[in-house]
């Protein structure tokens, strides 16, 4: 696929109705980027609230499993609240976002952030039993949680970036 149909792609995703309406609306967009940045916060919040258990530096006296089955009604509902803003937010500056290297970096950092949980679950989450209520956490676990705080907060820092270049790498 050569670079003018891609571009082509993005703008004309910019120019459907609602991409439209969203970037001339003097409130649309101020609105979406608020609930984005909410959304974001509950993500953060819920992830760290495990993870800082996971590397056992605090709420030592519950379960992993506990803690991790009252966050993650939150982590999911608010992840899908971000995605869903975040496309919307997308949709009103496609082939500007499409140019902005940060914009790429949080996609790619929350790619590893879903890869670094997906492999958490399936393989290190299976011996849970095994130091669920321990105050000192396996190496695997507590690099899965290093891990998924450094890429949380990177993801948090791309997208702040992105806020400051917008207009730089625009199409």
């Amino acid at each position: 696929m050569n670079p003018d149909t891609t571009l082509s792609i993005w703008d004309k995703i910019q120019q459907t109705g609602l991409g439209t309406y969203i970037a001339e609306s003097t409130w649309a967009f101020p609105t979406l980027e608020t609930l984005h940045v909410i959304f974001l916060v509950t993500v953060l919040g819920t992830v760290f609230v495990v993870d800082l258990r996971m590397l056992g530096w605090t709420s030592n006296k519950f379960a992993v499993t506990a803690i991790a089955k009252d966050t993650l009604p939150w982590t999911w509902g608010a992840f899908v609240g971000a995605g869903i803003t975040g496309s919307l937010l997308w949709i009103s500056k496609a082939p500007d976002y499409m140019h902005n290297p940060y914009f790429l970096l949080k996609m790619a950092t929350m790619a590893l952030a879903g890869l670094n949980m997906m492999y958490f679950h399936f393989m290190t989450w299976r011996t849970v039993e095994h130091w669920d209520r321990d105050a000192t956490m396996p190496v695997a676990v507590k690099v899965a949680a290093a891990l998924s705080i450094i890429l949380w907060l990177m993801v948090v820092f791309f997208g702040r970036a992105i806020g400051f270049t917008l207009g730089i790498f625009g199409s």
